[in-house]
């Protein structure tokens, strides 16, 4: 007569990573579903812009174009009260001037103007323009600083179920390759949604974990310490290529096309636009006069591929370039953040950026419903249906020494990882039904 199986012995660090995988994306998967799809219509932010404004971009003109300063000067009597901010160099010959102004109220205003017969054909403040739209609910929620926070520790949890995710799934004991690097499609029901599940996170893992470490430079909380950090290494008070707040919500952060003009004399507008055509920048170009922020009319490009972004100071007399700020000109460390949050937008290298990113949107939007999926399958009745915890069991050095890595790394997470754990131990364990139905194990 043969013995019976000897159950498996629970092994507590697989375990607790489990329990806390489980937890990470019962709080993430709301966010990373709005994250995901959000991000997924932002990568396409040149062809949805350039669809809106097509016709605003096959104008035909019956005469010669008038100067760039008349076409300013139509927008601004379109806008009462308000100032120039910058010129757009127009995207091709067809297509309508575009003027920022600067409102009393302090809103920006893109002004289209038709260069030829000098009528204002459209008017919109730039934080109602779709994209900017897009960008602020991807990543405030729509609601400013405080989404901001909520978007930095979802972000935060995020990667942390990625991290714990892999530890887990990692092929071990033997048991090969199948169901971590391909589907094993015998399997049915939970099981095949597990190696579903899987599957697209370890192919996905990397360019997930790319994406949103890339994205914590725009926070409140983590990118705010950045910048602190990155002046205080400077010695200096640096101006940075991207925002870290709601201050800047126009796509023009760096730059301050915001900032009205001081001084401006629409006759220099005209002298310096073919000295700015003839550097030929990657587009869009600004043209900007004297303001609070600078003593020099300026060109700039506001190229989303970032590493392309120029910045030219001009003599408003001569034309001269007094200077070229671009990209080598940079510190490595603004050269490493800006190519990480290009490739994020989608913009580093083209359609095969934009199709990268779109197949790690999808792919972190399917995780998430397999995730679901698996957890209304297994979820017994009645209770939150989380791995239980073992009881008296010791949480492994290891676990521990990468928690406190990963707070250090991630302060957000580290913050909310002890309010948690204090809220677990001095609360949820001593209410017995709270502790039943969360899988905790009693003190």
């Amino acid at each position: 007569m043969s013995a019976a199986p000897t159950p498996p012995v629970p092994r507590p660090l697989h375990r607790t990573v489990w329990r806390w995988h489980f937890y990470a994306g019962l709080f993430c998967v709301p966010f990373v579903l709005w994250l995901a799809s959000t991000g997924s219509i932002y990568l396409f932010k040149p062809q949805i812009e350039a669809w809106i404004d097509r016709p605003l971009d096959r104008l035909t003109f019956d005469g010669p174009l008038a100067a760039p300063s008349a076409q300013v000067q139509a927008a601004l009597a379109t806008v009462p009260g308000a100032g120039f901010s910058a010129y757009e160099l127009p995207q091709g010959p067809a297509s309508a001037a575009r003027v920022l102004l600067r409102a009393a109220d302090g809103t920006t205003i893109r002004a289209y103007v038709d260069p030829a017969r000098l009528t204002v054909l459209r008017t919109i403040a730039e934080e109602d323009r779709l994209l900017p739209t897009i960008a602020r609910l991807h990543g405030k929620l729509g609601i400013g600083d405080p989404g901001s926070y909520v978007v930095e520790l979802a972000a935060s949890w995020a990667i942390v179920m990625i991290v714990t995710g892999l530890y887990l799934w990692w092929p071990r004991d033997g048991s090969g390759p199948a169901g971590v690097l391909w589907l094993r499609f015998t399997r049915r029901g939970r099981p095949l949604w597990r190696d579903l599940h899987a599957v697209i996170g370890f192919w996905a893992s990397a360019f997930a974990l790319f994406l949103l470490i890339t994205g914590l430079p725009w926070t409140a909380f983590w990118g705010s310490n950045l910048r602190a950090l990155r002046s205080y290494a400077a010695q200096a008070d640096v101006r940075q290529d991207w925002t870290t707040r709601a201050a800047a919500t126009t796509g023009h952060e760096g730059h301050g096309a915001a900032a009205v003009a001081l001084g401006y004399d629409a006759a220099v507008l005209d002298r310096l636009l073919p000295v700015v055509v003839a550097a030929a920048l990657a587009p869009p170009v600004l043209i900007t006069a004297p303001s609070a922020k600078s003593p020099h009319w300026q060109a700039k490009s506001d190229s989303a591929n970032r590493p392309q972004r120029v910045t030219l100071t001009l003599d408003a007399a001569s034309g001269e370039v007094l200077k070229r700020e671009g990209f080598d000109g940079k510190p490595l460390f603004d050269r490493i953040i800006s190519t990480g949050i290009a490739a994020h937008e989608g913009q580093l290298f083209g359609l095969g950026n934009q199709l990268l990113g779109l197949f790690t949107a999808l792919s972190l939007i399917g995780l998430c419903i397999s995730a679901v999926v698996m957890w209304l399958k297994r979820r017994p009745p009645a209770v939150l249906g989380a791995p239980t915890a073992i009881k008296a069991a010791r949480v492994p050095v290891a676990l521990i020494v990468a928690a406190i890595t990963l707070a250090l790394l991630l302060p957000m997470f580290g913050l909310s990882l002890i309010a948690v754990l204090i809220v677990e131990r001095v609360l949820l364990r001593r209410l017995p039904r709270t502790r039943e139905f969360l899988g905790l194990a009693a003190r």
